[in-house]
């Protein structure tokens, strides 16, 4: 089954009065480069979260943030430095003397001096077991949020890859109508180059050289295991639960046949419909790098 890895899923939980918001996003990676960019995961729970997100996810380059709503009851305390709040009373003071300000009234120098750095600092209250479980079930359900969010993007880029498999197949289809012309334009070039050239050939030794020239501008094996790739390719789409990047070797394969076929053609609407084939691979590939 086909997963995209670009997604998004959030879930959330009130713990108290307050309320967590957590998110999550992926994009597309070649293995699980897993990113906590919030503070509120205890650093004992960090592996754990890790390790729960791989397994559900897979790959992807994923962000987790976490957003904290405090209520009017929070469990967090202020706590002031006194050492800090003395040392920026003191220095304020002395700069407003220096700038002539000598009537600075108590209100005032104290609202200042409260809004200075490191004087009052924010006291979290640590996370007990069951606080930590509503939090991890948020986690959670943003998770598979997020992973119901890839199976359906998946859906559709499953859809998409398998039309452009389904246009390759049926290019190969319209290169065959020319194969005959093909062979009898590339005997008359050579027909025609001798008689320019005024050579006097025997005409059975000429036939001969002539099939095993056309032997090797024969198509028909890249034709074969193109037709087997696309085949192989479906398969993979739909059996395999993370095909991502054995897809992706697939189309490598593919392209090796197409090329082939482009080389040896020796005819301008073959030529056409590979390209047309290399077009559709392109898309192809593009779309199995973001296939999980």
């Amino acid at each position: 089954m086909i997963k995209s890895m670009t997604g998004y899923g959030k879930g959330e939980c009130s713990i108290g009065a307050d309320k967590y918001l957590v998110e999550i996003r992926s994009v597309n990676g070649k293995g699980a480069d897993i990113s906590l960019k919030t503070q509120y995961i205890p650093r004992d729970k960090e592996m754990a979260v890790r390790q729960m997100i791989a397994e559900k996810l897979g790959r992807g380059n994923i962000d987790l943030f976490i957003t904290l709503r405090k209520g009017e009851e929070s469990g967090s305390s202020k706590a002031l430095d006194a050492a800090a709040f003395n040392a920026w009373t003191a220095r304020i003071r002395e700069t407003a003397a220096s700038a002539g300000l000598q009537d600075l009234g108590d209100e005032v120098l104290l609202q200042a001096v409260l809004r200075m750095p490191d004087v009052v600092s924010q006291q979290e209250k640590e996370m007990d077991d069951e606080e930590w479980s509503l939090l991890y079930g948020a986690i959670t359900q943003a998770v598979d949020s997020l992973d119901a969010f890839r199976t359906a993007e998946g859906e559709s880029l499953r859809r998409d890859v398998l039309a452009q498999v389904d246009k390759i197949e049926s290019y190969v289809s319209e290169v065959e109508k020319y194969e005959k012309e093909r062979i009898d334009t590339v005997r008359e070039r050579i027909r025609s180059r001798i008689a320019e050239l005024g050579y006097q050939v025997d005409g059975e030794r000429l036939e001969q050289e002539m099939i095993f020239y056309i032997e090797k501008l024969d198509i028909n094996e890249e034709k074969v295991r193109l037709r087997q790739h696309c085949r192989y390719f479906r398969e993979t789409a739909d059996a395999e639960p993370m095909p991502g990047k054995k897809l992706g070797f697939i189309a490598q394969e593919m392209g090796r046949e197409i090329n082939t076929m482009g080389s040896k053609a020796n005819h301008a609407e073959i030529q056409k419909w590979v390209v047309r084939m290399k077009d559709e691979l392109e898309k192809i590939k593009e779309q199995t790098l973001n296939i999980l």
